[in-house]
């Protein structure tokens, strides 16, 4: 017999009661895209992908190389530790140096990441819990939201595509918002809208932070990609930086090692430590043969960088030149692998959902809806151009003729 105290099982099986942090993630967006994506494959139909920023090009030879020799020796195989190896440390902070003459203690000031997303997000838990807040830029790359809600916190989503603008907009929130915010998120070059700043901005936000007492965290993921001349400003570079914050750089971008997944947080030694201790809970650091490899690609692979970003470039006048010339309104990214286009009249009342549906389906062009970051991302697209030239053209192409076939049909 059934005790009193037993629950019985409904009539549709057991539930599963997960946790509240669960709860609160909204569905994704991009699901429905997704799948369309998959069944269109899986049918034979080739998809323009130029939704995910997921590079393309192999690294250079001589981080494969590196990569393959330590795989053969077998003390590489047991477990790391979870900040980085010392000798992997002391290269980031010799890159600092080099690039943005700012001076960083591996022991106390970096701390090696399973990518930069996994550090964000593990930093997250370090710093904030229930009733902490956070002000994150909009429109919002989805881990600078849901790492936020994950830990228990509060997310304040501010525009940030006028930068002066989100400054003022971040001091007004410290100034009327109490408790005030914890963290202040920034990522410039930012994702998804390419917006750029230059190093003032990072003067005020340190004053910003020092009278507000909140701590900074940059995700300086596009720091490799830039064009035109532009260089992107390093958070750290800024007098008192790491007094108040941290940075977060990654080896998937310039270096076109995104599936190595290696990134590091480097800054403010209190942040640096708590954010060790949470991922020597969680993880037994990075598979060492690819911090060997990381060590030689940061040591002699600065050329493959810049050859890289120059090849971004191509790509970047390529795609925009195209959709000009459909009538499309471009501001040309100066830095990122992203362009970030306003939907066109007359299709920008279909919304930003519904119209990157349509590219799929109709034009087999696959783009991410501005939609998928947020409000403020609504009416816009953003496309990857991870992409060679060729199949960038190709896709505007194919925008193109799905465009125009509705225009005759209209007709």
């Amino acid at each position: 017999m059934r005790g009193e105290s037993e629950v019985p099982f409904s009539d549709d099986g057991f539930k599963i009661p997960v946790a509240e942090r669960v709860k609160r993630l909204p569905p994704y967006l991009f699901g429905k895209i997704n799948k369309l994506k998959y069944e269109k494959r899986v049918a034979g139909i080739d998809v323009i992908d130029l939704g995910m920023g997921n590079p393309t090009d192999p690294p250079d030879p001589l981080i494969v190389e590196k990569m393959t020799e330590a795989v053969s020796d077998p003390r590489n195989h047991r477990y790391s530790v979870a900040n980085g190896i010392a000798n992997l440390r002391k290269e980031v902070t010799a890159r600092y140096w080099k690039r943005y003459g700012v001076r960083l203690d591996p022991d106390s000031e970096v701390v090696t990441c399973i990518g930069s997303k996994e550090g964000f997000s593990h930093l997250c838990l370090a710093l904030m819990g229930p009733g902490d807040t956070a002000i994150v830029p909009s429109p919002s790359f989805p881990v600078h939201v849901y790492a936020v809600m994950l830990a228990a916190g509060n997310v304040i989503e501010l525009d940030c595509r006028e930068p002066d603008q989100f400054l003022s907009n971040i001091a007004y929130t410290c100034e009327h918002l109490y408790p005030k915010p914890r963290v202040v998120v920034v990522n410039f070059p930012h994702n998804p809208s390419a917006t750029v700043i230059e190093q003032d901005f990072y003067v005020e936000l340190v004053r910003l932070a020092r009278k507000y007492s909140f701590m900074v965290i940059s995700d300086f993921a596009y720091a490799d990609i830039c064009f035109d001349g532009y260089k992107a400003p390093s958070f750290l570079a800024t007098p008192g930086a790491t007094e108040v914050g941290v940075e977060f750089t990654t080896m998937s971008k310039g270096y076109s090692m995104a599936g190595w997944r290696i990134g590091f947080c480097s800054g403010n030694s209190e942040m640096v430590r708590a954010l060790s201790t949470i991922k020597g809970y969680y993880d037994y650091g990075l598979f060492q043969p690819v911090q060997i490899a990381a060590i030689v690609a940061m040591r002699h692979c600065d050329a493959a960088v810049d050859s890289i970003a120059a090849e971004y470039q191509q790509r970047r006048d390529a795609f925009c030149g195209g959709l000009e010339r459909l009538g499309w309104e471009i501001e040309r990214p100066k830095a990122g692998m992203f362009v970030w286009a306003k939907i066109p009249e007359p299709w920008s009342e279909m919304g930003s959902i519904d119209f990157a549906m349509k590219l799929l389906d109709e034009g087999g062009v696959a783009v991410s809806p501005g939609r998928g970051f947020g409000e403020d991302g609504e009416g816009y697209l953003r496309m990857a151009i991870v992409e060679n030239s060729q199949r960038l053209r190709q896709a505007v192409k194919q925008i193109g003729k799905c465009l125009k076939s509705e225009e005759i049909s209209a007709e």
